[in-house]
């Protein structure tokens, strides 16, 4: 969903995320330890790998409805025959549906208010006495029947936006139950209530554009990691939905053009033959063709038909169904052929007059654009149609999603309305992957869809235009968030109902932390190897997060836990500082005297402690010790050790260390124009990165070098880097393209002063000798010797 429907601030409580340290009190051991502490453990349904296991099952439900939207009364009926599949392996005595609409009723909604306060200004719609209790609005669910295949009422109970239906009988693994709900409500205004769904009325026309979303009672997933997702729909956190076939006729004015989910099985019926010929001209055309034109739409405006008329619509495979109607929709689509899998997409816009300068022109070509590209990244387009409908709104269902992006009235429209228009008809049509395809639970995990899609996205702006001023998905684009106070942030991995501020964190965030997973920590190879896969392993199933962190991993073969652990799972920023460059030159003149080294022979080899079990372990008269009974094992050291050897363990002995030599002129010649940075750093943010530095030397040219983050393993507070190099230092540059959302850059320079010290020596030799190899004698006189043996 585009974050502009949620353009204000939340106040609400902080969900901590689990962030477990098993060393907190040390400088090391934390921001590398692995996340198995934190991870569900895997099992025959999803797998270590990230994978499906081979027990994982999912639950289906098919529908078959009857719409009947009522313009004068601004009325929607429904009736509908849902087939839910049991796939589990638990028998089900109860099922679950949601019912969305609830939200916008007064009295039956989730009933998740906000703090309130009294401000200095109001508008007068504020001024209405407080009603306590509150009085029922119209709106809402309005249940007529609910009854079995046989008619036989069901007994149910509705509790704010979710119904649940005893069964007459428990539901066995493998078995299905077929029933029937009748159902009506009141549509909403738009953009009066907000909403996904609703009307919006155009008065200089009198006319209405429908979005209908969320508009029958629709079962709630059942899975082997939840249960039963009944958490209560308060209008933000979105939906976790079942996969299945949809069979959907909508009757309405007959004047309406209706666009929906699926493909459209009677367009011969409710066409007239100039627009079935234009349909059947955009079939085969690689450029938009108007099916309804701007001077029908214009046309149908000025009356409305008593007639009615009845689109049918079928989709297969999908986990929603939603649908649009109005007389004023200008329609154009276009052909397009996704090469990976060679099929074949009808993409197609609906608009009213008042968006024509833009998305005649644009939004069938940059849905096109999105569905392809997309395709490249995760897995090809399945569907055979992808819509965009501009209804000054942003919001996404399976091949349809609404938009916005008007125009002036004299057809002029400003370069920010443009590309505002152009994001979100390639985030909402992202979306047909993240969440539609790759089926995550948006209910909970709203990151898993929209900070994916949104990763995807810049991807998909990238490609249209290099120029395109993408404002999440670039590392320094999320700066300004991570700089808040602590107790103004949240983990990632929050529940969708509890961030304060949920543009950044559950769009930003993660889309900015995949860019620099890509580009920045794996590479573009790996990464896109690795993504791919997820999307693979979980297209038409219900990943979590879990597994996209471990098949991240399991793909790449990149060890991942400190990423996760600090941007999914902390609020730390990233802050990296230069703190100090130490300049030094070799000197090759000085060599280290011989040392004499002075020393006594080793003592016997024991436990300074004589321990419990070995103590035990003699008093034990069932216990022979190895080297008691084997006399050929009893050497000098057997004998020494129990004091049966004797040996003068206070005489002094002398060697002579002579490990380094004086270097050779042809080297002295090679290396001497060499000068040595050491480099220290400070983890000023707490969350560890690597450290990309560029060097500009005195004669003008640069060289780049990334050090990877596993530098601070065994530090994370502090490190140092020391490089050698044969040309002076100019400066020092850390982080040079801000690829690490670093949100302090002032510390992140160092130049060369005439007012810095001169530079240290350093003495340099020649190594004359290799260390001795592990076991080899030392050169020193041993015990043995000393004894004369």
């Amino acid at each position: 969903m585009n974050t502009k429907v949620f353009g204000f601030l939340f106040c609400s409580a902080i969900l901590s995320a689990q962030n477990i340290q098993n060393n907190p009190g040390s400088n090391h051991g934390n921001k590398f330890e692995q996340l198995g502490t934190i991870l569900p453990t895997p099992n025959v349904y999803r797998t270590a790998s990230g994978s499906p296991g081979q027990s994982y099952w999912q639950q289906r439900a098919d529908y078959e409805i009857e719409a009947y939207l009522d313009e004068d009364k601004r009325n929607l009926r429904g009736s509908e025959t849902i087939t839910y599949y049991n796939n589990s392996p638990d028998d089900l005595d109860y099922i679950w549906l949601q019912l969305d609409e609830n939200q916008q009723s007064s009295v039956k909604n989730a009933d998740y208010p906000f703090s309130s306060t009294l401000g200095k200004f109001s508008v007068v719609e504020k001024l209405r006495p407080s009603e306590v209790p509150e009085k029922d609005n119209g709106y809402g669910v309005n249940l007529e029947k609910v009854t079995d295949a046989a008619g036989n009422a069901l007994s149910y109970v509705v509790n704010k936006t979710m119904m649940r239906i005893d069964l007459p009988k428990a539901l066995k693994k493998g078995d299905k139950f077929v029933f029937k709900i009748n159902w009506n409500y009141n549509i909403s205004n738009r953009l009066e209530k907000g909403g996904r769904g609703g009307y919006e009325n155009f008065p200089e026309d009198g006319n209405d554009l429908y979005t209908i979303t969320q508009w029958f009672p629709r079962m709630c997933v059942y899975s082997d990691f939840h249960g039963w997702q009944n958490h209560q729909f308060t209008g933000r956190g979105e939906f976790a939905l079942v996969f299945g076939n949809y069979k959907v006729k909508i009757n309405v004015p007959a004047d309406h053009i209706v666009g929906g989910t699926g493909e459209c099985k009677n367009y011969s019926q409710v066409l007239t033959s100039d627009q079935l010929s234009r349909y059947r001209k955009a079939e085969s055309s690689n450029e938009p063709v108007e099916i309804v034109t701007l001077d029908e739409a214009k046309k149908a405006e000025k009356k409305k038909s008593k007639e009615r008329k009845t689109w049918i619509f079928e989709a297969n495979d999908v986990r929603d169904f939603a649908w649009t109607s109005s007389r004023k929709f200008v329609w154009d689509g276009m052909r397009v052929t996704i090469p990976e899998n060679n099929n074949k997409v009808m993409a197609m816009s609906f608009y009213g007059k008042e968006a024509y300068g833009l998305y005649r022109k644009f939004s069938t070509k940059a849905v096109a654009h999105t569905i392809k590209t997309y395709s490249e990244f995760t897995i090809p387009y399945p569907y055979p149609v992808a819509q965009s409908v501009e209804a000054a709104n942003g919001m996404e269902y399976p091949m349809i999603c609404f938009n916005y992006g008007r125009t002036e009235k004299d057809g002029t429209y400003s370069e920010a309305i443009k590309n505002g228009m152009l994001g979100v008809i390639i985030h909402e049509v992202g979306h047909n992957f993240f969440p539609m395809i790759i089926n995550s639970d948006e209910r909970q995990w709203s990151w898993m869809d929209e900070g994916l899609n949104t990763f995807v996205e810049y991807l998909t702006e990238e490609k249209w235009d290099n120029k395109f001023p993408s404002k999440r998905g670039p590392a320094w684009t999320i700066v300004d968030y991570m700089k808040l106070p602590k107790d103004e942030l949240e983990p990632i991995m929050s529940n969708s109902e509890n961030i304060a501020r949920f543009g950044p964190n559950a769009y930003s965030k993660p889309a900015t932390g995949l860019n620099i997973l890509r580009e920045t920590i794996m590479g573009r190879e790996l990464f896109d190897k690795a993504f791919k896969t997820y999307a693979k392993r979980w297209a038409f199933r219900h990943p979590e997060p879990a597994d996209f962190f471990r098949t991240m991993e399991d793909a790449s073969g990149e060890d991942l836990d400190w990423f996760w652990r600090g941007w999914f799972y902390g609020t730390d920023p990233v802050d990296i500082a230069i703190d100090k460059v130490t300049v030094a030159t070799p000197d090759f003149d000085a060599i280290p005297k011989s040392e004499t080294v002075k020393y006594n022979v080793d003592k016997p080899v024991l436990n300074d402690f004589d321990d419990i079990s070995k103590v035990r372990n003699r008093e034990d008269k069932n216990i022979k010790f190895y080297v008691d009974s084997d006399k050929d094992v009893q050497d000098f050291y057997y004998r020494y050790d129990r004091g049966q050897e004797k040996v003068d363990v206070s005489k002094t002995y002398t060697t002579i260390n002579e490990n380094f030599d004086k270097v050779e002129k042809k080297d002295i010649r090679k290396e001497n124009n060499v000068t040595a940075y050491q480099i220290d750093f400070s983890n000023k943010g707490g969350l560890v990165m690597p450290i990309i530095l560029e060097f500009t030397f005195e004669d003008g040219t640069k060289l780049k070098d990334k050090v990877s983050v596993q530098i601070w393993r065994m530090n994370e507070q502090k490190v140092s880097k020391t490089y050698y190099f044969e040309k002076k230092l100019k400066s020092v540059q850390l982080d040079p393209m801000r690829e690490t959302a670093d949100i302090d850059t002032s510390n992140n320079w160092w130049a060369a002063s005439p007012t810095d010290p001169a530079a240290s020596k350093f003495q340099v030799f020649k190594q004359k000798q290799k260390e001795a190899a592990r076991g080899a004698s030392n050169g020193k006189v041993n015990p043995m010797q000393a004894s004369g043996r």
